[in-house]
């Protein structure tokens, strides 16, 4: 029997969309990192880009378990002595871009590599519910109901 290692022309993506309202973040940045690396699929090569295109709509709604809200504070530096900033990511989610919340932490799932860069540009993320990518007539995927505790109520 021979190892199966998928070509450019077995893989077959498709569009995915998630609806992130009442989510918990990491169970969901952990699946869609899982679709958008093709970890779903029974022909998965890790070298090759065969994830899904996945679709995430009201980023800004989802859930974050404990006090993390405002305990935890993501750094960065200006350049300039002193320069240190931080901010919670309640600060983020209440800010001008709620979405990068969501997008950070599937990055942050997702190998350091040039592949997981490339999968990376197949997720687009959404603060509201509305999305222009109608078009590709995304299949439905419910997270919030494939586990009980995907969900949290605040």
């Amino acid at each position: 029997m021979k190892t199966f290692t998928a070509t450019p022309a077995d893989i077959e993506k498709k569009w995915i969309l998630i609806d992130a309202e009442g989510v918990v973040l990491g169970r969901l940045a952990s699946i869609v990192a899982m679709r958008l690396r093709g970890k779903h699929k029974p022909t998965f090569t890790p070298h090759m880009d065969m994830g899904d295109n996945v679709i995430v709509i009201n980023a800004a709604k989802v859930q974050i378990t404990g006090d993390k809200r405002n305990q935890k504070v993501f750094y960065w530096h200006t350049g300039y002595p002193g320069g240190i900033k931080g901010r919670t990511q309640g600060q983020i989610l209440e800010g001008r871009h709620p979405e990068r919340v969501v997008e950070n932490a599937v990055r942050r799932m997702l190998p350091k590599n040039a592949l997981a860069r490339r999968q990376l540009s197949h997720l687009r993320v959404f603060a509201g519910p509305e999305h222009g990518m109608e078009a590709q007539k995304p299949e439905r995927l419910d997270v919030a109901a494939m586990n009980p505790k995907n969900t949290r109520t605040a």
